[in-house]
């Protein structure tokens, strides 16, 4: 038994449906969320108090947080190509993870709200101006660690890493607002499209 509640649309649950693909996964997904069932019931709430998704069910239980349940999805198939077994090497790896939960994606909420939500509380100009310079900002150092590596967000291999930052370039590609030449991103992001599953569930349907 493998599910997942949430809606296909979620950057989060979309990081999810991208290991799944990578790791031939096909879990049966429900939606849940804005549009969709609430996340507000006593039934979800017992699932995740915080009412976000995505959440995992499979034969062990309960599991949220889209991080998490990626590196639990990778650590179950034992895959140590996407989540390294050694100390160093999947530090790294989860060092650009934690990066894009707790750095990247605070810094384009308000930049996306505003303009692609349309959200009436973020449509302060000066506001929106602010969230893209931090935006832009946070990209600078993905780009510079792009030009390094000269491959993936870890090294010269594709990790899980490069799948939470891949759905944050696609986001930061598809807003419109004014964007610096980034072209260690350009060429990463032409890389991450000749995998499946990115384009199936992070290129926001480019072919």
């Amino acid at each position: 038994m493998l599910r997942i509640l949430g809606k296909a649309s979620s950057i989060n649950v979309r990081k999810v449906l991208w290991t799944c693909a990578e790791l031939g996964l096909t879990p049966e997904r429900e939606d849940v969320s804005s549009g969709f069932a609430p996340t507000g019931t006593p039934e979800f709430l017992a699932l995740n108090p915080n009412r976000l998704v995505p959440v995992l069910l499979d034969e062990a239980g309960v599991l949220w947080e889209s991080n998490a349940i990626c590196r639990y999805l990778a650590n179950k198939a034992g895959r140590t190509d996407l989540l390294p077994a050694r100390p160093r090497g999947r530090a790294v790896v989860e060092q650009w993870m934690d990066w894009q939960a707790t750095e990247l994606n605070p810094s384009w909420r308000a930049a996306f709200l505003g303009l692609v939500r349309r959200d009436p509380a973020h449509a302060e100009p000066s506001r929106i101006a602010a969230a893209v310079r931090g935006w832009n900002a946070a990209m600078a150092i993905l780009e510079g660690r792009l030009a390094q590596t000269g491959a993936y967000a870890a090294g010269e291999t594709f990790t899980l890493a490069d799948i939470v930052l891949g759905l944050s370039v696609n986001r930061w590609r598809m807003t419109p607002m004014e964007r610096p030449d980034c072209p260690a991103i350009a060429a990463y992001h032409d890389r991450l499209l000749t995998r499946p599953g990115y384009r199936e569930h992070g290129a926001n349907g480019i072919p």
